[in-house]
């Protein structure tokens, strides 16, 4: 059946080990013998390298949404790339979403700002039906949180790169499309895959284009993607000058987030420490295991990830 390498960096690896071993031999520690024998890769962040010296290596899983960490490796060698996503994962994500966007729309910085003070002093409040929230990045995460909050009332815009179609939620794509997205949005949730194409795609320049509506406070961003997608100096710079409100960071270019980075003081931001999609192996493992077996009764492994799109 062959061998699986568990590499996952700096998460907590016993209970990833404990659920793979119920049915693998698992390889934490790669000599010259075993080496030989890994058939399945489960790593997060792995060393670049590391891969390539697995001659029999047949599939790669990754313990987290994003798989830009492995596409990374210039010797990457040329097997299938699952991304497990697991209902836990989603669920996840959508209730990340769905609170941003809630703590922001109602106020809520501005009410507990004036608990603080004592103050007693009701705001006017637009409805979510007059809001609109747009997703940009419609995968299975995406689709998930914007169907949730169009249950809420909000009116809900999604932009891709490709064309995709959710029953409920306004589709926009490509780059002549970007444009009308950002300025029919209040409030910006990214959940993009990091690719070359979106590689710094939240900028301040993007971020000028967000709608200002008349007698409200100004547009929101809430990034829960990919660190790297976002242009921190320029989001500072945004939250400053008022080009936005307010904005909710779950991912950074470096992580952990310095201690020296001005973003930490900034009153009209809520910094979360990569929190927003936890892989837990309690959901993870069985998925891969399942994916795992269905790979060796027919060669079926579900959805790749398509390497020419990065996800």
């Amino acid at each position: 059946m062959g061998k699986v390498l568990l590499s996952v960096g700096d998460i907590e690896a016993d209970d990833w080990l404990r659920g793979l071993s119920l049915e693998h031999d698992v390889v934490m520690n790669v000599d010259q013998q075993s080496a030989q024998e890994i058939k399945y890769a489960v790593v997060w962040k792995p060393e670049h390298g590391t891969l390539a010296k697995l001659p029999n290596l047949e599939v790669i899983f990754s313990v987290g949404a994003g798989v830009d960490h492995i596409l990374s490796d210039p010797q990457l060698p040329d097997v299938p790339i699952v991304k497990v996503v697991s209902e836990n994962l989603t669920q996840h994500v959508t209730e990340y979403v769905v609170w941003r966007v809630l703590d922001h729309h109602r106020q809520g910085a501005l009410y507990r700002e004036q608990q603080r003070a004592g103050l007693w002093s009701e705001k006017p409040q637009r409805p979510a039906q007059e809001v609109s929230v747009g997703i940009m990045g419609l995968g299975q995460l995406g689709r998930s949180a914007g169907l949730a909050l169009k249950h809420l009332g909000f009116r809900i815009n999604g932009w891709s790169r490709t064309s995709q179609q959710v029953d409920g939620i306004t589709s926009y794509h490509g780059d002549a499309d970007l444009t009308p997205f950002l300025n029919d949005t209040d409030i910006l949730v990214i959940l993009l895959p990091l690719t070359p194409e979106t590689e710094g795609i939240i900028n301040y320049e993007l971020l000028s284009r967000l709608r200002r509506l008349p007698a409200y406070p100004g547009p929101v961003l809430i990034n829960a993607g990919r660190g790297k997608l976002q242009r921190e100096p320029d989001i500072l710079k945004a939250l400053t000058d008022g080009t936005i409100q307010q904005a909710t960071l779950d991912v950074f270019e470096e992580e952990p987030l310095p201690a020296r980075s001005p973003l930490w003081g900034l009153p009209n931001l809520v910094v979360t420490p990569h929190a927003a999609g936890m892989s837990d192996p309690n959901h993870l493992v069985p998925a891969m295991l399942r994916q795992m077996a269905a790979y060796e009764r027919s060669g079926d492994l579900g959805p790749v990830i398509d390497r020419t799109l990065g996800y």
